[in-house]
């Protein structure tokens, strides 16, 4: 759940805050939102909810190799996951989301306070209109947050990101309930009841 705050989120300062660590912008992705190869089968490869890659049992420890199956994956309108090449197209299983987001830093450009996520995989997203937060509840009553890095692709947020979250989390109302929302590119986002 969103709502707009009275803060104007720049979209050039989003453009900068997801510079890499250089100030270069992040290495694109390849098109597999154009390609439409025939499906060729099942895949043993597996992304666990803590974000770990898993090829036939075993973890793959080499990170170009996560990255660049990361950067391929697509989910497709049956809810499954696919790896995609122009030729090609392999299903995985996801246990959970197929990111994992484990560090969250708040940097304030202009006024206007931002939410920067960075995954495992390396990608960098800002909390906005375009990419929600959201929080889910498992059959515990456990909070499961998330926030979407691109297309139909979310991350799992970690809970220490979560907790910090929940540090500067303040008592809104946002689309008419009350409760807990953090402040992100012009947006507010509940991310705990009251």
């Amino acid at each position: 759940m969103t709502q707009q705050s009275q803060l104007k989120a720049d979209p050039a300062a989003i453009a900068r805050l997801l510079l890499d660590e250089n100030g270069q912008p992040r290495k694109g992705l390849p098109p597999v939102h154009l390609w439409n190869p025939p499906f060729c089968g099942d895949l043993p490869m597996q992304v666990k909810a803590n974000g770990q890659w898993f090829y036939q049992g075993t973890p793959i420890s080499r990170m170009p190799l996560v990255k660049l199956f990361s950067s391929i994956l697509r989910r497709e309108d049956d809810d499954a996951y696919y790896l995609l090449t122009p030729v090609e197209k392999v299903r995985i299983t996801v246990d959970d989301a197929p990111f994992f987001a484990g560090v969250v830093d708040r940097l304030v450009e202009e006024g206007v306070p931002y939410l920067r996520f960075t995954t495992l995989t390396g990608d960098a997203v800002v909390a906005d209109a375009d990419h929600p937060l959201r929080v889910e509840y498992d059959e515990t009553g456990e909070p499961r947050p998330y926030i979407r890095v691109r297309d139909r692709l979310d991350a799992l947020i970690g809970r220490n990101v979560f907790y910090q979250l929940v540090d500067c989390a303040e008592l809104r109302e946002v689309d008419g309930k009350t409760g807990y929302a953090v402040e992100s590119a012009g947006q507010w986002f509940m991310i705990a009841p009251e």
